[in-house]
């Protein structure tokens, strides 16, 4: 009996015509698909594809079914078909013991990591069945990859407009703007920090940095621009080394008040907070979601 998946390698020459492109369809190189189908002919003791032309099919550029694999080709779509169903109803087999069982993609912008791998960490103690693969990224691109079902969920920065439709938004926490300094300026306010250090900005073509920028604007300090980086961390580490001030979202688990270099200065005159949420496929398990939110709720900013 042939493998599942050498059949689904097949499937795959079949439908793109190469060895090239079928390799690149099963996340295999070309050797290794060729490999599988010469494999194949030998267990079924006869020739798959057309060569009367040349090597071509073995070398990747044409690769034409001949009577045989026309007529294995159906067979090998319906061995697939049936164990893709097999597979679906021991998914919702396990589900159904445990709604929480399975697989499960979710993103998170980099500031959010930490609190979604210490809420992935209480799950997994919980649901033992529970598979969760992590992603990281910026805040547009994993709304696309959600959108368009590469990930199941994400953790990012609230954006301007609606949720798309088909998917969900749960606000988990949210971070206030403040402004970080070196501490040997305690005796300089805000104001005066922002007109006299050099601007570390953070990039405006975010989201984070739309929202500083509008932040800017609110307040309206004028400011020394120096750089922009795409890294609040690294934004803190140049504070740190005395070479500018920023203006930053008071991440959840950061340390920043208890570091002795830093001074963290609030902005209670500035009214705008970074929101952080949840942005998730509705057709997704709904109780995995749910449980995701409260492990947010559940855990304390440090």
């Amino acid at each position: 009996m042939p493998s599942l998946r050498s059949l689904k390698s097949f499937v795959a020459v079949a439908r793109c015509g190469s060895f090239a492109a079928a390799a690149a369809e099963v996340s295999l190189t070309q050797a290794a698909v060729s490999l599988q189908m010469r494999n194949l002919e030998q267990e079924l003791k006869r020739a798959l594809f057309d060569r009367s032309g040349g090597p071509g099919g073995q070398s990747g550029r044409r690769a034409q079914l001949n009577a045989a694999g026309q007529a294995l080709l159906p067979w090998a779509e319906r061995m697939l078909a049936l164990d893709a169903q097999l597979h679906e109803e021991l998914r919702s087999a396990a589900r159904r013991a445990d709604p929480m069982a399975g697989a499960y993609r979710i993103g998170a912008v980099v500031s959010a990591v930490a609190p979604l791998a210490h809420a992935v960490v209480a799950l997994k103690q919980q649901h033992a069945a529970l598979e969760l693969k992590l992603v990281s990224g910026k805040s547009g691109e994993l709304a696309e990859m959600v959108e368009n079902g590469q990930l199941d969920a994400a953790v990012l920065v609230r954006g301007a407009g609606k949720t798309p439709a088909g998917l969900g938004w749960s606000v988990l926490y949210e971070e206030p703007l403040v402004l970080l300094a070196h501490a040997d300026g305690k005796r300089r306010s805000a104001a005066q920090l922002l007109a006299e250090q050099p601007f570390l900005r953070f990039d405006r073509s975010e989201r984070t940095g739309m929202l500083l920028d509008k932040a800017l604007r609110t307040i309206q300090a004028p400011v020394q621009e120096f750089l922009e980086l795409n890294s609040i961390e690294a934004l803190a580490e140049l504070v740190r080394q005395r070479v500018g001030v920023s203006l930053l979202p008071l991440l959840r688990r950061a340390s920043w008040a208890q570091d002795p270099t830093l001074r963290v200065i609030a902005l209670p005159e500035l009214p705008l907070v970074r929101g952080i949420g949840l942005l998730y496929r509705r057709e997704a398990r709904g109780a995995l979601t749910e449980a995701i939110v409260q492990q947010f709720a559940q855990q304390q900013p440090h």
